[in-house]
Formats: structure tokens, C-alpha cells, sequence
């Protein structure tokens, strides 16, 4: 297992030992003194009270990332964070709210990290498609080989949660890792973070339920538990979306919890503890099974084709040192008839291990609603 930790440098708590805004440091934070060592770190409007706060939120305190002592603290001392922490053994860093970061911080950042350590890896967390993201009027260079190594997919998922709940076609699902596969350079697609859950959203099941909160009252969130049909419905799509997620290239990403049942509500029900005791087995199962087949070479690092995109079946196709594997999804409500070239005499499903026979170079296979196949 390797660890890779979340760096947020563009706040700070009004807490933490730097702003100390409530004196339980035995030093002297920004709030206490201008002339403390972190005054300059923070932008006041009226000392003490008024300062720039992330997002309006009085506790969380803006930092000026173009101070030279807090880029020193940051990056370029021989002990900064950024250095000390990849020495302790971190693979790398996530740069929470990146786009909200100077991009000569990035820079500076990642030319650290690659100096600590070369496969160390600065992945962002970019909400759009960070090849051509803008921010605050500014076109930002994420993906020209001196900043991001990755990003997270958001893209993906809105595409993913869109297909499986019949809000999108797999054509536009195939439109859109279109779009992702000319924009990035082929060394950032294939790396980018492949995510369907996130601690910024609510719980995955409850999204692909259709109950993830907005038609009921807040207060009633934390009681609120999915009906066995919702749950079962939820759980076909989640389990679909994920084969369809190891199937493409790039990071597949598990957000803790997920493999194994969890429910939740927007931000904080979306992060409870682990329900131990509580687990979905067979779900844990199948996530594990997914995990083993990702490890064939085609899946990591084959070619992508599309074989069949129409309506609600998609069929795709990795190929890498003649290894093939095609992942077939039916994300609609009606059974799907598949007829695909193969030039083996059997195909075996890799999550199920159901054999099918072929007849003169073809295997024809039939797809139930919301369920899918990955042919090996």
C-alpha cells in the first residue's frame, strides 16, 4: 500500500497554531499580532476581525500563497512540508482546491516533489476537465507536463452518474471520454483519478437511488435510510458503473465505504464511520473481483475502441500485447442482444466466470437491464 496525502495550501483553520485566533497556542498567531511571524501569511481587511476567508467562511482563513516565508514553509526549505513529508514515505500530494492555488505555486510544488522523489505524484482537485480549465479569468496550465500529474475526474463521473440513471445516452457518455481523450496528453489520461464517490457529494448509493437528499428536510437526513428496493436498484447501477469504471483508462478510485454498502446525505452524513459489523459482503466481493481483473495488462494500459454506443448498451474494447478484454453494460431497463467478433472459440466472463461458446468468429450474448459482462 502506498499513501498519498491531502495538501491543503490555500487555508488554513482559524485554529491552527498560525492564526491562533482564539489564543489556545502558547504562541502568537496572525489574529493575535501583526507582528507575529504568520501576520504576513493571511490577508486582513480591518485587523483583527476582517480577513479574506475561503469561500466566506469565517474559520477557514485565506492564505497569501505569494508570501516568501509561507512559500519557504511550504516548498522550498530543506525541511518544508512539501520536502519533509515525501522523505517520511508520502507517494505523493493532493492539492485540494487547486485551481484556487497561484500556478507558479504548482510549479514550484511539483518541482519539489519530483526533487524528493521523481515517482512521486501532484494530482488536483479540478471540478472541470483540467486540460482547458479556467479559473478566476485566468486559462491555467495543468496539463503541460510541469505542473499536474493528475487530476480528478469529475467530468467522468457526471458522465457515469448521467448514463445510469438515464439522464444520458452512451452516446453522450462516449462523447464525453471523447473529449477527455484528445484534450489530455495520453500520459495524464491514463492517470487521471476515476472517481464515483467523493466526500464533497453525497453517498454514491443515495445519488444512484435518486434520494440524495435535495427533496427532503436537512433535519430529517441522519434517519433516513433507503428502502430494500431503492438500495437493490442503487447497488445494480453502482456495481455496473464500477466494472465500467475498471474498464477505462485511468485511476480507478474507491471512495471508503462504497465497496461496502454505505448511505449518506450531502456533507457531513457523507463521511460517517466505517459500519463494521454492517458490511455488504457479496458488494465487497464483487469489488474485489473488479480489482483482480484490473490487473490485466489490457485494462491498465490497452488501446480504446468503441465497439457499440446506442441508447443505453455501451461496448468497449482495451487491447495492449495481444491481450483483449471487452466490458459490455446495459444501462437501460430492457434486455440487450450483443453479436461481437471473436476469435477465440469460448469467452469467459471475468466477474462471473460464466463460459460462452462461438460460432464461426462471432459470440452473442444477451445483457439483462442494469447489468454487464467483462469478456476475457
Amino acid at each position: 500500500i502506498r499513501v498519498m496525502l491531502d495538501g491543503v495550501f490555500s487555508h488554513t483553520g482559524d485554529n491552527s497554531v498560525y492564526f491562533n485566533r482564539y489564543g489556545l497556542y502558547n504562541s502568537i498567531g496572525a489574529y493575535q499580532s501583526k507582528d507575529s511571524p504568520y501576520a504576513s501569511w493571511y490577508r486582513f481587511k480591518n485587523f483583527p476581525e476582517e480577513y479574506d476567508c475561503w469561500w466566506g467562511v469565517k474559520t477557514l482563513p485565506e492564505v497569501e500563497e505569494n508570501c516568501p516565508s509561507y512559500r519557504d514553509f511550504i516548498i522550498e526549505d530543506k525541511n518544508s512540508v512539501v520536502a519533509q513529508w515525501i522523505r517520511r514515505g508520502s507517494s505523493g500530494w493532493r492539492l485540494d482546491v487547486a485551481d484556487e492555488l497561484p500556478d507558479d505555486f504548482i510549479i514550484a510544488l511539483r518541482k519539489r516533489v519530483k526533487a524528493e522523489n521523481p515517482d512521486a505524484a501532484v494530482l488536483g482537485e479540478v471540478w472541470e476537465d483540467a486540460s482547458n480549465k479556467v479559473a478566476y479569468g485566468q486559462l491555467r496550465s495543468y496539463a503541460l507536463g510541469h505542473s499536474l500529474d493528475s487530476a480528478m475526474n469529475y467530468p467522468l463521473r457526471n458522465a457515469l452518474l448521467n448514463f445510469f440513471t438515464g439522464k444520458g445516452t452512451s452516446e453522450d457518455f462516449a462523447r464525453t471520454v471523447r473529449s477527455l481523450h484528445e484534450n489530455y496528453p495520453p500520459q495524464m489520461f491514463y492517470a487521471l483519478m476515476n472517481l464515483v464517490g467523493s466526500h464533497d457529494r453525497a453517498r454514491v448509493l443515495n445519488v444512484l437511488a435518486g434520494l440524495s437528499g435535495e427533496n427532503a428536510p436537512k433535519e430529517t437526513w441522519r434517519t433516513l435510510r433507503l428502502d430494500q428496493a431503492h438500495y437493490d436498484m442503487a447497488k445494480r447501477r453502482l456495481k455496473a458503473m464500477f466494472a465500467l469504471v475498471c474498464a477505462l483508462p485511468g485511476m480507478p478510485t474507491v471512495y471508503y465505504g462504497d465497496e461496502v454498502g454505505m448511505e449518506g446525505f450531502e456533507d457531513p452524513l457523507n463521511r460517517g464511520t466505517f459500519p463494521w459489523g454492517g458490511e455488504d459482503a457479496a458488494l465487497t466481493a464483487f469489488f474485489r473481483t473488479l480489482g483482480d481483473l484490473r490487473q490485466r495488462e489490457s485494462l491498465r494500459r490497452g488501446r480504446l475502441a468503441y465497439i457499440r454506443n446506442q441508447g443505453g448498451c455501451l461496448v468497449i474494447e482495451r487491447a495492449a500485447d495481444g491481450e483483449r478484454t471487452v466490458t459490455a453494460l446495459n444501462a437501460g431497463d430492457a434486455p440487450v442482444e450483443l453479436v461481437l467478433p471473436w476469435d477465440a472459440p469460448t469467452a469467459r466472463d471475468g466477474v462471473t466466470g460464466q463460459r460462452f461458446l462461438t460460432e464461426g468468429g462471432v459470440l452473442r450474448v444477451t445483457l439483462p437491464p442494469l447489468d454487464g459482462m467483462i469478456l476475457v
